[in-house]
């Protein structure tokens, strides 16, 4: 989408261009921190979220079970997650950061938001402030769709 297609966008069109932007964008900028997509993606759900079951892990960030296993197993490897026998389920395996993960968690995320601070950094105060309360209503909006309840102590929680 050029520039000057960008004043007569459709709201759609825009959300579009900005996440297919910005995502590729936080991937370059994750890629400093020595972890692919699908492994930032992984770290960060566990620190957001906290140990799961591997298969809730794969339904949260939409990956199939096969991408999500190797994906987890090489970070087992690299010993960022932990993986052992869930207790309240014989057939599945529970997922959480080790203590090295924690530190490449909270290292992706410092990175990640350094790079948004700088995205907004020329931004007039009041355009940041128009931003990051259009964002808050675009994320309310997308964790009602998703039944995820809205209580920030309960992030990541769904209401279904």
């Amino acid at each position: 989408m050029s520039d000057a297609d960008l004043s007569d966008a459709d709201p759609g069109s825009l959300l579009r261009e900005v996440a297919r932007l910005y995502t590729r964008a936080q991937r370059v900028a994750a890629d400093g921190c020595r972890t692919t997509n699908t492994q930032c993606h992984i770290l960060t759900e566990l620190a957001r979220s906290g140990a799961q079951p591997l298969g809730e892990l794969g339904q949260r960030l939409c990956l199939e079970k096969s991408w999500i296993s190797r994906a987890v197993d090489t970070l087992v490897a690299e010993g960022l997650v932990a993986k052992r026998a869930n207790p309240t389920d014989a057939r599945s395996w529970m997922v959480s950061l080790s203590a090295p993960g924690r530190r490449r968690a909270q290292q992706l995320n410092a990175t990640l938001d350094a790079h948004a601070a700088q995205l907004l950094g020329p931004l007039r105060v009041a355009e940041r402030t128009q931003v990051t309360r259009s964002l808050q209503l675009i994320l309310g909006a997308l964790r009602a769709e998703a039944g995820i309840d809205q209580d920030p102590s309960r992030r990541g929680v769904a209401t279904s």
